[in-house]
């Protein structure tokens, strides 16, 4: 018989392309090798769900790459969301919120003015550094309460003695 002839002389391309358990267990290395140069946690959780899918196709030879990718898709979704769920029971609230916004930590505290507040804009000393801020237009030497935090830049009331 020829191959050519019956137009069967194309299968063996089309079979070859057929992802097989290696090629997925490959991908699941791959990922998994990602993940150590990209932290995350979601390229691992590709990589497990390849790894599975190379199993199921190992053991189900002959299934279908529509099917494998099905499988791919929902083996990776439902294995980020397990962890994603996971992730959030097991996490701990930080005893320091404020730990990387550092001005989070004076609002509430009462600041005497360097330079006094003029159109919107001002400064007051903390420590041994000064900070912009902005509010009412106050005079220099007049205390004021910080209210907000605006990246970089502290939102202030003029604070008076009851």
């Amino acid at each position: 018989r020829d191959p050519a002839a019956d137009g069967t002389a194309s299968l063996g391309w089309q079979r070859a392309m057929i992802p097989t358990f290696w090629h997925w267990l490959t991908l699941g290395g791959l990922l998994i090798i990602i993940e150590v140069f990209a932290p995350g946690f979601v390229f691992i959780w590709l990589g497990v769900a390849a790894l599975l899918v190379g199993g199921i196709t190992w053991l189900a030879d002959g299934m279908s790459w529509q099917w494998q990718l099905v499988l791919f898709g929902a083996l990776g979704l439902a294995s980020i969301l397990v962890w994603l769920g996971f992730r959030t029971k097991t996490e701990k609230p930080s005893d320091q919120p404020d730990l990387n916004r550092r001005g989070a930590q004076y609002v509430g505290k009462v600041f005497d003015l360097v330079d006094g507040i003029e159109n919107g804009r001002g400064r007051i000393r903390i420590g041994d550094g000064t900070w912009v801020v902005t509010g009412p237009d106050c005079p220099a030497g007049h205390k004021v309460r910080v209210v907000a935090v605006d990246g970089a830049v502290l939102a202030v009331e003029p604070f008076e003695r009851n």
